[in-house]
């Protein structure tokens, strides 16, 4: 896997994967960004929620649940010191199905957060504090 990321003298930079998919990112307001696109923090976040939806979607799907809607709300908090690493990043999974059981949720989610999703696994093995709760609502 690699990527690309490219500054030509003016916010947003712009990344690119190795299919050329692009990706924008800039720095917070208070450090020359615009506050319209995504920090690399953030997108890191993003990241991790998606990763983890890709692998909850595929599971339920094998349990032939019906997803009618799954959203991932991510808090985190970040050390006051450089590197300003994560120190706790809590996610909420709500999936709204008209077939799945809190339990099917999760069970997904921690087969996603603790064995297969490579973004929280990256959190976690940097000495993060990673929770997760699961909420199913009736499509």
């Amino acid at each position: 896997m690699n990527a690309t990321v490219v500054y030509n003298g003016a916010y947003p930079m712009r990344g690119y994967n190795e299919l050329g998919n692009e990706t924008l990112f800039e720095p917070s307001p208070d450090h020359g960004g615009s506050g319209k696109v995504a920090t690399p923090m953030e997108i890191f976040l993003q990241s991790a929620a998606a990763c983890s939806m890709v692998d909850v979607i595929s599971i339920l799907e094998k349990k032939r649940k019906h997803i009618t809607d799954l959203k991932i709300f991510v808090e985190s908090e970040r050390a006051n010191d450089h590197p300003k690493v994560f120190t706790k990043v809590k996610f909420r999974y709500e999936l709204t199905s008209p077939d799945a059981e809190l339990a099917d949720l999760e069970r997904s989610v921690e087969l996603s957060m603790e064995k297969y999703c490579s973004v929280s696994g990256t959190l976690k093995k940097s000495g993060c504090e990673v929770k997760y709760e699961s909420v199913v609502k009736r499509s």
